[in-house]
């Protein structure tokens, strides 16, 4: 079974996406990953999310840049939630940013910072921590371990 369905707009988008499976992988989620585009490849997009829907999929990620319509194009086929990850193709990313954060009424897109497949990863597994309490658990354990990040370069600060 397939948790979440990663789908870049290019192949030039694979170093954001590393990010995101890094989260996958170290807190066990699976996941598919595929490139298609909504403009080049539309019909491809359609097949990806239908064959996801057959695979009980929970979310969707989309990784794009520059007209950045490939969350909304996913977004508008599923009612499952999608997460618009931006890419800093042209215009240092706002371009993408706008595009992915500026969808009408009813069709949401939920858009991490630009470049942030890690954030994207960690949003989608805090979507299916709701239902799976182990899940819960790892990202809380997670979040302990961005604390005592901090404390530690807190204290190391002057040594």
């Amino acid at each position: 079974m397939t948790d979440v369905v990663v789908i870049l707009g290019s192949k030039s988008d694979r170093d954001i996406a590393k990010k995101t499976i890094g989260i996958f992988d170290k807190f066990g989620i699976d996941y598919a990953i595929t490139v298609a585009s909504a403009h080049r490849t539309p019909g491809r997009v359609i097949e990806i999310i239908e064959e996801a829907h057959k695979n009980d999929v929970k979310a969707f990620i989309a990784v794009a840049g520059l007209a950045a319509h490939l969350p909304g194009v996913v977004a508008a086929h599923t009612t499952k939630p999608v997460i618009g990850v931006p890419v800093n193709a042209e215009l240092d990313g706002n371009d993408s940013l706008l595009s992915i954060v500026q969808m009408p009424p009813g069709i949401p897109v939920a858009c991490v910072g630009i470049g942030r497949g890690d954030n994207a990863g960690i949003l989608a597994a805090q979507i299916m921590a709701v239902t799976d309490k182990k899940l819960e658990a790892k990202l809380a354990e997670h979040r302990k371990e961005l604390v005592d990040k901090v404390e530690k370069d807190a204290l190391s600060l002057f040594e």
